[in-house]
């Protein structure tokens, strides 16, 4: 090719690239701007709020004593699943496509074990909360134990969960896929770096921009409710020296 049909091709390519960013909407500054750092600020707030007027109620408020039988199974699916849904998240959403390949993981082996492995942590986090929402409708004295936090937390996270799911069974499983790392992992980064990249969050599809929206209504909700116990490991029960129990002798009582 010659220079002036060289210069002519590389021209629109420029010109491209060249090209303004889209100016985001009203509605995607609101919904990926302000509502995220709004969620962030009541989750740090809350917290502080919560700790200092309610440490008596920072607690799972558990009632393994009134019900354990669906208890056994449901508990540790669901925070097993929740462990591993929080994992993927946290390796998908922060950690940028160049790293991993940078470990010698390519983008296929990365998106087949995502959508494998977090299918499967999302359908056991998703079963053990399934199992223990029926147990709080279903049985009485842990049904008259539910406030007014539990019946917002319960459908925000289930909703959570099931947005999670749908938007990779339906892009990612039944689709030919999406690659979720150009947009709302941009996004994710640009909120906590400070520097929020709206339009890369108005490109993803639907399913995705709702799983965003209920996961930051969650984060504004969490320290009005129970999951604040997650802050709250009993790190200090494994080293903990060992409580000895003593039974009391009888009195011996004097013959005279």
């Amino acid at each position: 090719m010659s220079p002036a049909g060289t210069a002519l091709a590389a021209a629109p390519a420029a010109s491209l690239a060249a090209a303004p960013a889209a100016t985001p909407s009203a509605a995607d500054l609101l919904l990926w701007v302000g509502l995220p750092y709004i969620c962030l600020a009541v989750f740090t707030v809350g917290h502080v709020w919560r700790y200092r007027q309610d440490q008596f109620g920072w607690t799972s408020r558990t009632s393994q004593l009134l019900e354990h039988r669906w208890l056994r199974w449901g508990s540790p699916l669901f925070h097993l699943g929740a462990f591993a849904v929080i994992g993927g998240h946290v390796v998908g959403l922060a950690v940028p496509a160049g790293w991993t390949e940078a470990a010698g993981i390519s983008e296929h082996a990365y998106h087949l074990a995502a959508v494998s492995l977090g299918t499967l942590a999302g359908l056991a986090m998703l079963t053990g909360l399934g199992m223990l929402c029926a147990r709080r409708l279903l049985t009485r004295r842990i049904r008259l134990t539910t406030d007014r936090s539990d019946k917002l937390l319960f459908p925000l996270l289930a909703l959570t969960v099931l947005l999670g799911i749908a938007a990779t069974t339906v892009h990612n499983v039944i689709g030919g896929g999406y690659d979720y790392r150009s947009t709302v992992s941009v996004w994710f980064r640009g909120v906590f770096a400070l520097h929020p990249h709206p339009e890369a969050m108005a490109d993803a599809p639907l399913l995705f921009q709702l799983h965003a929206l209920t996961a930051c209504l969650l984060f504004a909700a969490w320290p009005f409710t129970r999951l604040v116990h997650v802050w709250s490991a009993p790190v200090g029960y494994l080293v903990r020296p060992y409580l000895v129990y003593r039974r009391r002798a009888a009195a011996v009582r004097s013959p005279w």
